[in-house]
């Protein structure tokens, strides 16, 4: 870093301040990401199954597909944004992070695009192959039409938050996510039932409220990070397109984006599985598993700290303070979602009555949470490290872990439930087994990526000092 240019008090902080200070710093703002998605996710639930079962049903086949979208946004190429963005700043680059700022918004729209163009004319087929059939598809494909055809919305918001969170700036992008959710949860109700001269759209309402809401995040966003003042800024003129500044979000960015289609494939297959007992068992594990995406979420919102003082002492080629925050955000990680799990394992009816009062649907539901939800504690670390190894740059083994956890809970719940014919409660302790298999995994990943940091070599080929560089 350049001794003449001042260091910015965020980066500042980032640089020097206490880990596990700096680290609960930037978290804590994002507790209002996971009250804002506690919000996405519970809401729409409790709004369309006053619609009835083939609705709740439905979009309950549509719900990973846009948990994936959203989390590829937020945490799979979202992280490899706010990635590279630490690390330019880290490093003094300020007008390098400026460009990467721009290549965000060009990226946003090529994936938003892409989203639509892949989920619009296979989302039929796909969801006839989940099981979807007659008014449950109905339902299904009336949601994912509206979600899919505003893609770009939901991507474009998502990488601009990651841009600012890049900077070390939590606040904001926590505020606008609140706001968008709040937003989402009030159109909802009115866009479902109907109000006055706006007409019911039922499930389709759900989804509009989904995409009018995170659009006017984006508009908001774009309008804060072009104007002059902030640590980076957006200019559309003068910057011209890079190919190398792609390449450097995709670097992190496909393996990320792997990491996010192996969470939500892996609740696609589970929920298949589920279904092959009946769908009470469907609906039971599909709302069970709602909790699933509250702990990415809330390991999201450390998760983005951990990126951030990972990625900003990388790059000021401070190796041991870059291990030190991967080490204990994992752990923090695992703490805050270990607690969710076991209020959920200890009161797990109250979560199950949200959704429904079938008392087949809410006992199948009561034992999921009461065996996977001790487990919630090693997903935790698992997504801790995951966000680590993000913050390296260097993604692919915590991948690998998690692809262990997907193979690991599928084959388990596939043997349990198609070839030993056993109780529901052995498809779900083959998830538990899972979880803890992924924690050990990613456990395994930061030390790897974390070491091969520990001897970094300066620009005259010496080794450098532990410390940072000026």
């Amino acid at each position: 870093m350049d001794a003449a240019k001042p260091v910015a008090p965020r980066t500042k902080m980032l640089l020097e301040a206490p880990v596990a200070t700096a680290l609960l710093r930037l978290a804590v703002p994002n507790v209002l990401n996971l009250l804002a998605f506690v919000g996405l996710i519970t809401f729409d639930g409790i709004f369309v199954s006053r619609l009835g079962p083939d609705a709740l049903a439905g979009i309950s086949l549509v719900f990973p597909w846009v948990m994936l979208m959203q989390h590829g946004a937020a945490s799979g190429v979202g992280q490899a944004v706010s990635s590279a963005v630490a690390r330019a700043l880290g490093a003094g680059d300020r007008h390098k992070a400026d460009a990467l700022a721009l290549h965000a918004v060009w990226l946003s729209l090529l994936l938003g695009g892409g989203s639509a163009l892949l989920m619009l004319p296979l989302g039929p087929s796909i969801y006839a192959a989940m099981g979807g059939h007659g008014a449950m598809h109905g339902a299904a494909l009336a949601y994912s039409q509206v979600v899919f055809g505003g893609a770009v919305a939901i991507w474009s918001m998502n990488l601009l938050c990651n841009v600012l969170r890049g900077t070390g700036d939590m606040k904001v992008p926590a505020a606008v996510i609140l706001a968008c959710v709040v937003g989402h949860v009030l159109l909802s109700p009115v866009l479902i039932f109907g109000l006055g001269p706006v007409p019911a759209l039922g499930t389709a309402g759900s989804g509009w409220g989904l995409v009018i809401s995170f659009g006017g995040g984006t508009l908001y966003l774009l309008q804060r990070l072009t104007r002059a003042g902030g640590l980076v800024q957006i200019r559309f003129r003068g910057v011209p397109f890079q190919r190398a500044l792609l390449a450097e979000f995709l670097r992190a960015g496909v393996p990320g984006m792997l990491n996010v289609v192996v969470n939500n494939l892996t609740v696609i297959v589970l929920t298949g599985l589920a279904g092959r007992a009946g769908r009470d068992a469907a609906i039971a594990y599909g709302m069970g598993a709602r909790l699933e995406y509250i702990i990415i979420p809330l390991a999201f919102g450390i998760g983005t700290g951990i990126v951030a003082l990972v990625g900003t002492n990388l790059g000021a080629r401070q190796p041991m303070r870059s291990r030190e925050a991967a080490w204990k955000g994992a752990t923090l990680a695992a703490l805050f979602a270990g607690a969710v799990g076991v209020v959920f394992a200890v009161f797990p009816v109250q979560w199950m009555t949200i959704f429904t009062h079938d008392p087949a649907t809410v006992q199948i539901g009561v034992a999921y949470l009461q065996i996977v939800g001790p487990f919630y504690a090693m997903y935790g670390f698992g997504i801790g490290g995951y966000f680590a190894c993000q913050g390296y740059g260097r993604v692919l083994p915590a991948v690998a872990g998690n692809f262990a956890r997907l193979v690991i809970a599928t084959t388990g719940g596939w043997l349990a439930l198609s070839v030993f014919d056993a109780r529901i409660e052995w498809f779900f302790a083959a998830i538990a087994c899972a979880f803890a298999a992924y924690a050990i995994a990613n456990a395994l990943a930061i030390a790897r990526v974390s070491r091969a940091q520990l001897k970094p070599v300066s620009p005259a080929g010496l080794p450098a000092s532990p410390g940072r560089q000026a």
